[in-house]
């Protein structure tokens, strides 16, 4: 594949740039990549002008985030010197724009990328627009790269197409007169992502990014687990591949062609032994601090590839992991929304065209936060404020009222005020005999994208939840399903919660009222779900007795690792989760008698 040409304004990108607030994450050391100079060939290895260090800039899982997110998910927490904590508002694409252009001051050699899922799951600024705000965001902060997520395929491999290459959307047109979408001038690259049919790539699978002789490959691709998370519509006729035999195949392509210095960008990713961003993930050990799947495939990785920059998982790490050859190696991801960005010096070599990675003169890799103390970046503010005015009489518009914080997408508890929320809003949705009869409500964690925070985010008003503030909360707009289960389905379902996929990482459902069981987390696989404890409206679920179950379109079809909810008979289709939640806020809320938030007191946790 020909070398991607740098593109317009880089030049002019290279001398500006971001300055942020911070705690280095740690420092990362590295060390001599196969086939690097040994012996007396390395005596003169950093000799003045031999070497120039590359800035990475690095972010993912920006979710459309242009306003910064409310409550909870707008915030990332800092250990101090004193080993305290202290939480820090952070996000939103005015200061991420600042941030960047500050940290690119003095650096010639400068290249920003992404960890993908950039769109998608989006707040009602961007979702409301196909996420054609982000886009245009993205290419003003001259991002140069990034990969494929998941959530780049919620509406399929046409829309995908469509954000890279430009054109207005198939059904609803322009959204602005005059203007056509112009697409990301940044590659999206999809290297692990095939056509059922050809065999053959749908985006480019690696780019070179170019800059006074120095060259950089990066190879994106997405976690091989997609279609488990996306709807079958969304990645129809496509074929996702294992993740470490992909960026393998295609290292070797790069360095056939001359590139010896490449960065993996991996939409999938860690969790780290503490949630504070400055936490140091190699203490105790290289890497020692962080586990989950991108562990094993950076362990697998060819040495070829120099840095890994991660994602999806939606935590903040900067770590060095051994690669094959047992040489450590970073491992980075940013959290998510913009609330942090990674800044990572690669060294180049200039005379063998690779990254040095040796313990005197390693790459060194820092979180930092993207604070909301700097000024706002003026083309930024003008962008919001241009689809702001277009969104308004659709966002703006209140949908129920709240006397508190309504937790979320933000807490880490397995069941969340939100989510009660939100279940029994389904429940009460589907529960009349014409519209499903439904008898008990099913709510997937990963589907609820916010906060419902009770400072108002606009002029609305404190404890005012506005449709936008309701859509960015569900912004997938699910049709809701009832379906028959047997009480031995509904526990098979219970328990694969906590196994099978789900075991090392549990997605613990959220439950409507009347629902309860206890979750014992000091066993291990689906013994964690006691069963005798599963009971509705207090009795015992009898494995033979059929029940209504209400759940939205995606977990129905078996996602997130719930095959049982496929066998589900006499299937109805209801209305959307977004009108389910909507409704009941408006039902149960009004200025005078806001909703006070759940107790989340349904499932009974054992540590």
């Amino acid at each position: 594949m020909p070398a991607r040409p740098q593109r317009r304004g880089a030049a002019r990108r290279l001398a500006t740039g971001v300055a942020v607030l911070a705690a280095a994450a740690g420092v990362l050391t590295a060390v001599s990549p196969a086939g690097a100079d040994t012996g007396a060939a390395a005596s003169d290895k950093h000799r003045p002008g031999r070497t120039v260090d590359v800035q990475l800039l690095s972010f993912n899982d920006l979710h459309g985030n242009l306003e910064p997110p409310q409550g909870s998910s707008g915030t990332v927490t800092e250990t101090q010197p004193d080993g305290t904590t202290k939480t820090i508002p952070a996000g939103g694409a005015e200061y991420l724009a600042t941030s960047l252009r500050n940290a690119r001051k003095g650096h010639e050699y400068s290249v920003t990328a992404a960890g993908g899922d950039m769109i998608g799951a989006s707040p009602l600024l961007s979702g409301l627009f196909h996420d054609e705000p982000t886009v245009e965001a993205l290419n003003k902060l001259d991002l140069d790269v990034t990969s494929v997520g998941n959530h780049e395929f919620d509406e399929g491999r046409a829309e995908l197409s469509r954000i890279q290459n430009g054109g207005c959307h198939p059904k609803e047109g322009c959204y602005e007169k005059g203007k056509t979408f112009p697409g990301a001038d940044f590659p999206y690259l999809a290297a692990n992502v095939t056509d059922e049919k050809t065999g053959k790539p749908i985006l480019k699978p690696y780019t070179v990014w170019k800059h006074k002789g120095v060259k950089i490959g990066f190879i994106g691709v997405t976690l091989e687990g997609t279609p488990d998370i996306v709807t079958a519509e969304g990645v129809k006729g496509l074929k996702f591949h294992d993740e470490v035999e992909t960026i393998n195949k295609y290292a070797k392509e790069l360095q056939r062609e001359g590139v010896k210095s490449i960065v993996a960008l991996i939409h999938e990713g860690g969790l780290p032994a503490s949630p504070s961003y400055n936490y140091d993930c190699d203490n105790g050990g290289a890497g020692k601090g962080v586990s989950g799947p991108i562990v094993d495939i950076a362990k697998n990785i060819t040495p070829k590839v120099d840095a890994l920059v991660t994602g999806h998982t939606h935590q903040a790490y900067t770590c060095t992991v051994p690669d094959p050859s047992g040489t450590p190696r970073t491992v980075t991801s940013a959290a998510s929304f913009g609330r942090l960005y990674t800044d990572t010096t690669l060294t180049y070599d200039r005379r063998t065209g690779d990254i040095v990675r040796t313990s005197v003169k390693g790459a060194h890799a820092a979180n930092h936060v993207v604070d909301r103390e700097q000024p706002k970046a003026p083309d930024m503010t003008s962008l919001i404020g241009r689809w702001n005015k277009l969104a308004a009489p659709i966002a703006n518009k209140p949908v129920g009222y709240i006397s508190a914080d309504v937790n979320g997408r933000g807490s880490t508890a397995y069941e969340t005020p939100l989510g009660d929320t939100i279940a029994d809003a389904q429940l009460e949705a589907l529960s009349p005999a014409d519209k499903g009869g439904a008898q008990l409500a099913f709510m997937n964690p990963g589907g609820i994208r916010s906060d419902l925070a009770y400072k108002a985010s606009g002029s609305e008003g404190d404890g005012v939840v506005t449709y936008g503030e309701a859509f960015t909360v569900q912004p997938f707009t699910n049709m809701m399903n009832v379906i028959d289960l047997t009480g031995s389905q509904l526990i098979t379902a219970l328990q694969q919660q906590v196994s099978g996929a789900n075991e090392a990482s549990p997605k613990i459902l959220q439950v409507s009222k009347g629902l309860t069981y206890t979750l014992d987390l000091t066993k291990s696989g689906k013994d964690r779900i006691v069963t005798d404890s599963v009971k509705l409206n207090g009795e015992a679920i009898d494995p033979a007795k059929t029940y209504r179950v209400a759940l939205n379109e995606f977990i129905a079809g078996g996602g997130d690792g719930f095959p049982a909810f496929k066998d589900g008979k006499n299937k109805l289709v209801g209305a959307s989760d977004l009108d389910a939640f909507t409704a009941y806020l408006g039902a149960h809320s009004s200025q005078s008698s806001p909703l006070d938030p759940p107790k989340a007191d349904r499932i009974t946790i054992v540590k």
